[in-house]
């Protein structure tokens, strides 16, 4: 990515951004006392309770108005298992403007814990026209397979699983178009993935906040690949992207070689 187009879409996204704030605080302003309640208890899935609908529809419609580009939309399946309103809430977005959907499986107060179902993301997708993505629990190419037999969903967001392992979208995408899985990826290729991926980081962030949002992509792929305590230690103690990188490239170099004469 160029400079010049990083710092475009940059703009871009910062004039969008002002034009919904714009909007968003004219919004709450109308309705304070649940606007309060959210800020104060940081309960954005509150706006998805069925007592509030008025500032619900007013902030779709704040959103949609406020930009150019295409809005979507995450929800979880309701507020709790005795309120499962997604299919209600789907229809609404869609019906204020929002243009695709991703549904995770679990309700807001299950947080992450149990099992995602995907019967209401089956449901949702039924009752609306718009793209629907199902998110919750899909951790490999397989279960990829599965959820979407099972809900006849559009796509599946991917998040938790690829921490670390960005290259699961590679193997869900290969299985989905050929029914059948890619060949494992050789040690120099996860090595390239890992730097590419914290040249792009440090390019698109600049200096400051590039070192230290890479510090958790680096921490999931010592989780995933073993890397020994001592050498994490070194990579998340490192002050600037030189030695970061530095580092980086040292230690995966010779896991890659290492693992190549094995």
């Amino acid at each position: 990515m160029t400079a010049d187009l990083t710092l475009s879409i940059r703009l871009g996204l910062h004039k969008h951004l002002h034009h919904l704030l714009l909007h968003l605080h004219h919004v709450l302003l109308q309705h304070s006392q649940v606007a309060e309640v959210v800020r104060e208890h940081l309960l954005g899935c509150i706006l998805w309770r069925a007592e509030i609908l008025a500032l619900r529809e007013a902030i779709l419609d704040a959103v949609v108005r406020a930009v150019s580009v295409p809005v979507t939309l995450k929800i979880r399946t309701g507020w709790d298992r005795e309120t499962i309103n997604g299919v209600r809430i789907a229809q609404l977005a869609e019906s204020h403007g929002i243009q695709s959907l991703a549904v995770h499986g679990r309700t807001r107060a299950d947080r992450y814990e149990g099992a995602a179902e995907y019967d209401t993301i089956r449901n949702i997708k039924s009752r609306v026209r718009i793209p629907v993505f199902a998110n919750g629990d899909i951790d490999s190419p397989q279960k990829a397979h599965t959820v979407l037999a099972h809900t006849g969903a559009d796509g599946v967001m991917i998040g938790r699983a690829s921490h670390g392992a960005p290259w699961i979208f590679r193997d869900v995408n290969a299985l989905l178009a050929d029914e059948k899985l890619p060949d494992a990826l050789a040690p120099w290729q996860l090595r390239d993935i890992i730097l590419g991926h914290l040249d792009s980081l440090y390019e698109f962030y600049g200096e400051a906040s590039g070192v230290r949002i890479a510090r958790k992509h680096i921490s999931w792929y010592c989780d995933r690949l073993s890397v020994p305590e001592s050498v994490r230690r070194a990579l998340l103690a490192a002050g600037n992207t030189v030695e970061q990188f530095g580092l980086a490239e040292n230690h995966f170099d010779g896991w890659a070689e290492a693992n190549r004469a094995a």
